[in-house]
């Protein structure tokens, strides 16, 4: 039996190197970024105006003020986006939106609030601006070649928003990984069907499929197959055909209708280890083919969860060219429970308070007790040891990437 260390450290070392594809612009949402983007051009491409106003040369300008303002020409309008955005010469002005290139010898922008409006001539000017004022220069905000974007970002809203703005339609991202799912059990039932009495509803399917895909993988299948060596045989073939990883749920201990790992390497899958010194979770199967990792995961609920966060979820995250979410260290706000030979997990709740990472185990620790993900926001988990750790020890978080962590409690 593997200690968590162990096992973790050899399902880290069997994740081959992620795969990258090109991808266009509107595909990108949540995929992470293979390659470094650098500004292909400078930000804003030209000195342009901050403000809707009027385009001046500072010297004409020295003295004005609210109650001596000062008459200028106007000698056009510029706007956004026009390919050519005049002159200005002594004593003149010309009205420019925002956005619009400076005309040349123009050397500020005075706002229309400050000058007589856009509809008068001469146009009255009652502010006396510095040089370069509401005008935004040329590469302020990127020079050309910066590095914007590096490998290993996920790409959000400002991150679309970098790679349009420099007029990028495609990306090179790591393959969301695919994924098949397979919930084992003759007990199973699917929701919405009747339920006889000894059957049970299948809720590991949706919560594992869905736990996949908010870890950012691609689901090419999801079934549930009986105990039954050659349906279970037929079913992993047919997702090893095309699936980087493989869960199968259920079927993993030892009881006498378990035939997972049997069937595993009737299909080639090289056995890494089965069972990890862990409570919950302790029957965690891994195991490595030509092109696939498997997971065979316990059916209880809640040991399901917690293996698929602990060792599945930071295998996606490396297969998508991430590196794992560091767990956090928190402060106990009750006792929490410790084995002498296992290691412990158990879902809890992390708010902060007064500056510090607080924590709570869930009262209800049973492996098939699923309610108590409802109010969890963490995992908590703790090595081997003697006798509980007492309120003020401080523990090891893993937050859940959905959930919110919440302030003052």
């Amino acid at each position: 039996m593997k200690s968590v260390p162990e096992a973790q450290k050899i399902v880290a070392a069997a994740v081959p190197v992620p795969t990258p594809e090109r991808v266009p612009l509107a595909e990108l949402t949540g995929r992470v970024l293979a390659e470094p983007i650098l500004a292909p051009f400078p930000r804003p491409r030209y000195t342009d105006s901050a403000m809707d106003g009027f385009a001046v040369r500072t010297a004409d300008l020295a003295r004005a003020d609210g109650q001596n303002p000062v008459a200028l020409r106007l000698v056009g309008v510029t706007a956004a986006g026009a390919r050519e955005p005049g002159v200005v010469g002594h004593g003149e002005c010309r009205q420019v939106m925002t956005g619009a290139a400076i005309p040349e010898g123009a050397d500020a922008v005075v706002k229309v609030e400050d000058t007589s409006g856009f509809d008068k001539e001469p146009v009255q000017v009652y502010h006396a601006p510095q040089v370069g004022e509401n005008m935004r220069q040329a590469g302020e905000e990127i020079p050309a070649g910066e590095l914007l974007l590096t490998p290993g970002t996920r790409f959000g809203p400002g991150e679309l928003g970098i790679l349009a703005g420099c007029g990028l339609d495609t990306a090179s991202v790591y393959l969301r990984p695919p994924v098949a799912l397979i919930t084992t059990g003759n007990e199973l039932v699917r929701p919405g069907e009747p339920l006889s009495p000894g059957m049970i509803y299948n809720s590991n399917l949706p919560v594992l499929r869905t736990l996949a895909e908010l870890a950012g993988a691609t689901i090419i299948s999801a079934e549930t197959v009986p105990d039954d060596q050659q349906a279970q045989r037929d079913s992993v073939a047919q997702a090893l055909e095309q699936a980087k990883l493989l869960m199968v749920s259920g079927g993993v201990s030892m009881g006498r209708f378990d035939h997972v790992r049997e069937v595993l390497r009737s299909q080639g899958i090289r056995e890494q280890f089965w069972r990890v010194a862990q409570k919950p979770g302790k029957p965690l199967y891994f195991g490595t083919g030509p092109d696939t990792l498997v997971f065979g995961l316990p059916g209880n609920p809640v040991s399901a969860f917690i293996c698929f966060m602990e060792f599945i979820w930071p295998t996606l995250e490396r297969l998508q060219g991430l590196a794992p979410r560091p767990q956090l260290q928190g402060t106990l706000s009750a006792p929490y429970p410790r084995e002498q030979k296992l290691w412990r997990f158990l879902l809890g709740e992390a708010w902060v308070q007064a500056g510090r990472l607080m924590v709570r185990p869930s009262g209800k620790r049973g492996s098939h007790m699923f309610t108590t993900t409802l109010k969890a926001n963490c995992i908590l988990s703790v090595s081997p040891g003697e006798g509980p750790l007492e309120e003020g020890a401080e523990i090891s978080v893993r937050l859940l990437p959905w959930t919110l962590l919440p302030g003052e409690a």
